[in-house]
């Protein structure tokens, strides 16, 4: 998270296309000092169109066309924002979001693809599924070919290079049962082509038994057929739109300078407003008007960020020069292809793998990215490498100090002396006596893991919240520490602002005022929370009984997501992306509602934090007198996380948590196991209570949203915990 040198202009990329992924792979080559980019997309995953018809055949795993822009970010040091983009505000210069506040920017490009849904057509939005967007597109038509329907019918609506691709790939994937109709409003398909690979492709459509209706105009979609403008109606199970494409409805009203809705750029790629730059499909070559083509947005890569440099740094730009005619391969279902280009058609499987060539390659640009350097110089003191360390430190809980050197430090701070101090370090906080019950007092600060400073105000004041929510207290005011990292004053206040904007929310929210704090400048980002809060009396970690059963309100993983993260690490059968969005949302879930229903039924209650699961457990089972047999099969998991533990993945606090258990916790070497010593930011609260009670309790934390569940019981003997 350090910067070298303070951030003063800001370049945001709206979209995940392919434009957008090329220039982050080529900024992390060579970034521009002084440059903070932001890369906003609505999935942490952006579909390659060229790989999408071969995975719709089955020929391609989605993992395989998707790319990961949450390690893309990472290794580009962009800001991942995962929003949808509703508009554009030029006379302030900010970008506004869906589902947040706005982000500025003093250049900005777009890059978001086209749709081709069908909005117009009666029953389109609960009947019908659009090509483009792809994301959603695959995934609906995995959740499709999941049901498994003896007799599938499929109606794609336009016979286009597009609606061909995807047609015979249809039918290809489900087999001779399958009924699939190519729908065209006019009388031939295939407009844009040449004459021998339309023919081609017609032969392909023939001897595949896909229906040709041409001279049909569709006029409402029902659950289970196509109506058309004659009276018609055709069987479908599956509609999909592939006919037009048109643009994204906000992009005519910034402004700009458009054609039929698309941005108009120059041959700099920028718009009529010089800040605004725009490449892919969503953008129109007013220059030199080309059909919409991947193959377009991947040749303007270069000159796009060549030109997006230049405008942050008062360079000379570059003109696009895009090609007359370029090489169409358009598969055909099985592995095979026809290529089109100046009018002359190919066909054959040899096509196909010359494609299939093509389509890796450039996919291999996002599969493997150098890795983070941490070499040691050539001389340096004794211990200095133990010290270092073998990988990167991490962020969130887990730059915490390890539990054993933490004790050790601790020792030599006297024991409160005040008569109204009940309880002082020990317990998730201080206890104070009040004149209606208690208060209770903590603090708690984050190093960055993300630079999303927004979402990292959110975690952290989540975070320090929980100990307070952990003793069943009501919170009531907070005091914020923030430590911004290099900046210019105009960019410093606005992080700030943004900080505090998030954080008012968030204790707002929760009941609590922020009623101070302070600020510094520093090396990177560290945001804190001073927290107290009210109570009829405190649930501490003592009083557990032997027979209470053990619930855990959220999943494990966290920290070794995020680790895995910090590494651009790949998963064997998940998306990085995916595994980290789902992370930073759990950790986004607050555990006050969680705390409201628990905290009347519980013995002990603490939240699961940088210790891990294992050692706040056993700060339980010391206070009580307890043991605790955990069932391995019901602590829940966030997703990846147990992969990315198998591979060896772990956050840098995770040694110090297992050395601090030594001997304490019994049970196989399993991935589980060693999720047990992962530091979780945010974590979920860990209660014992009698089993009745929990499981009364259980549905109506899942109807909150908590992946809550009861992973153990409470045994007699010596503190510790036994896996099975």
């Amino acid at each position: 998270m350090q910067n070298e040198f303070p951030v003063v202009k800001d370049l945001v990329l709206i979209g995940g296309g392919h434009a957008h992924a090329l220039v982050l792979r080529m900024w992390a080559m060579q970034p521009l000092a002084g440059v903070r980019v932001t890369v906003i997309n609505p999935a942490p995953v952006a579909p390659y169109t060229g790989m999408l018809p071969g995975h719709i055949a089955g020929h391609y795993s989605r993992d395989e066309i998707m790319i990961d822009l949450v390690r893309l970010g990472r290794f580009a040091g962009a800001r991942v924002i995962l929003d949808r983009v509703i508009g554009m505000d030029r006379v302030t210069g900010q970008v506004l979001l869906q589902g947040r506040s706005p982000i500025a920017y003093d250049v900005a490009s777009v890059d978001i693809g086209i749709s081709s849904d069908l909005p117009q057509l009666a029953g389109y939005r609960a009947n019908g599924v659009a090509a483009k967007p792809l994301g959603d597109y695959a995934e609906r038509w995995a959740e499709f070919v999941a049901r498994g329907l003896k007799e599938p019918r499929i109606v794609v609506i336009g016979a286009g290079v597009g609606g061909v691709e995807l047609a015979l790939a249809s039918q290809h994937r489900l087999g001779g049962q399958a009924k699939v109709t190519l729908v065209q409003r006019s009388a031939a398909a295939l407009p844009l082509i040449g004459a021998g690979a339309r023919r081609a492709l017609l032969g392909h459509l023939h001897r595949a038994g896909v229906e040709l209706v041409l001279d049909a105009e569709p006029i409402a979609l029902e659950a289970g057929s196509v109506v058309l403008k004659d009276g018609r109606r055709i069987g479908s199970d599956f509609t999909l739109s592939v006919a037009g494409g048109h643009p994204q409805s906000w992009l005519a009203e910034m402004g700009l300078e458009t054609h039929e809705g698309f941005i108009s750029v120059n041959p700099c790629l920028q718009s009529s407003d010089p800040t605004i730059f725009a490449a892919g499909d969503c953008a129109h070559l007013a220059f030199a008007p080309r059909p919409k083509a991947g193959v377009f947005a991947v040749r303007e890569a270069p000159i796009l960020l060549h030109n997006l440099r230049a405008a942050l740094s008062g360079g000379t730009m570059r003109g696009f020069k895009p090609q007359r005619d370029y090489l169409k391969l358009i598969s055909t279902g099985g592995k095979g292809a026809v290529a089109d280009k100046w009018g002359l058609p190919l066909d054959g499987g040899w096509l196909w793998r010359w494609k299939d060539q093509i389509d890796r390659t450039f996919m291999a640009k996002f599969a493997d990215y150098p890795p983070m350097q941490r070499a040691l110089p050539p001389e340096a003191a004794t211990g200095l490498a133990e010290a270092y360390g073998p990988k990167p430190l991490c962020g969130g809980c887990g730059a915490k100090l390890g539990a054993a050197d933490l004790s050790l430090a601790l020792a030599a701070v006297p024991r409160p002396k005040r008569p109204e101090v009940i309880s002082g370090r020990g317990d998730d906080a201080a206890i104070l006596a009040s004149d209606k019950g208690v208060q209770v007092l903590t603090t708690d600060h984050l190093r960055a893991f993300t630079h999303d400073a927004r979402l990292m105000a959110r975690i952290t004041a989540l975070h320090a919240l929980g100990d307070v929510w952990a003793m069943g207290a009501a919170p009531q005011v907070a005091l914020a520490q923030i430590t911004l990292p290099p900046l210019s004053s105009v960019k410093g206040g606005e992080m700030l602002a943004e900080i505090m904007a998030e954080a008012a929310a968030v204790f707002t929210e929760a009941g609590a005022d922020i009623v101070g704090g302070h600020s510094s400048i520093g090396a990177e980002l560290t945001i804190g929370f001073t927290v107290t809060g009210t109570a009829p009396r405190a649930i501490t970690k003592g009083g557990a009984q032997v027979g209470d059963v053990v619930l855990l309100s959220k999943p494990i993983g966290s920290g070794t997501v995020m680790a895995a993260e910090m590494e651009m690490a790949r998963l064997p059968d998940m998306l990085l992306g995916e595994a980290v969005a789902k992370s930073l949302a759990h950790m986004c879930l607050s555990n006050g509602p969680a705390s409201a229903l628990l905290a009347p039924e519980v013995h002990a209650m603490t939240d699961v934090t940088g210790f891990g699961l294992a050692g706040h457990l056993l700060e339980i089972l010391d206070a009580s007198g307890v043991a605790a047999a955990l069932d391995s099969s019901a602590i829940p998991t966030l997703p990846g996380a147990l992969a990315l533990a198998k591979a060896g993945h772990a956050s840098s606090l995770a040694p110090a948590n297992r050395a601090a258990t030594i001997g304490r916790v019994a049970g196989p070497e399993t991935p589980l196991k060693a999720l047990l010593y992962d530091p979780q930011t945010a974590g979920g609260l860990l209660a014992t209570l009698p089993r009745n009670v929990a499981e009364a309790l259980l549905p109506k934390l899942h109807a909150l949203g908590y992946g809550a569940a009861i992973i153990g019981t409470l045994t007699a003997g010596a503190p510790r915990i036994t896996l099975t």
